[in-house]
């Protein structure tokens, strides 16, 4: 388990690297995790066996995998009007396996951040005390 530099993923990342601050941030501000590096380009944030977020650098940008089971994808469909058509198109068109709705949604740049956040937040509540920062 290595773990990167910040400014060795930048350098790949491009105009989607503020977005990878803002989520990966996000989640290390709101969520305790454990973070996992594959050595390779996955960061996998994880807790008790269970994977919150998996992030993949590309080229350009990165791909932010999230798995929706039953319960999420039931809230997801309650609050469907708040995302963008960029967001609800991955949504539709991803293939749902007997473990959830398996999401892989690039990243480019900032704008769909908010929603990811939302996302990130239906498929768990944060779990880290504002006293514990």
């Amino acid at each position: 388990m290595c773990i990167k530099p910040f400014n060795e993923v930048e350098r790949v990342l491009n105009n989607s690297a503020s977005a990878w601050i803002k989520l990966v941030g996000y989640i290390r501000t709101n969520y305790i995790m454990d973070e996992r590096w594959n050595d390779k380009d996955e960061l996998k944030f994880k807790r008790s066996g269970k994977t919150l977020a998996t992030f993949y650098v590309r080229d350009g940008y990165f791909v932010l995998l999230l798995i929706f089971g039953k319960q999420e994808r039931a809230v997801f469909e309650e609050k469907k009007s708040q995302f963008p058509e960029y967001i609800l198109n991955y949504y539709d068109s991803s293939k749902t396996f007997h473990d959830g709705k398996w999401m892989f949604i690039e990243v480019h740049n900032e704008e769909v951040v908010d929603s990811l956040i939302k996302m990130i937040n239906i498929k768990k509540r944060p779990n880290r005390k504002k006293e514990e920062l």
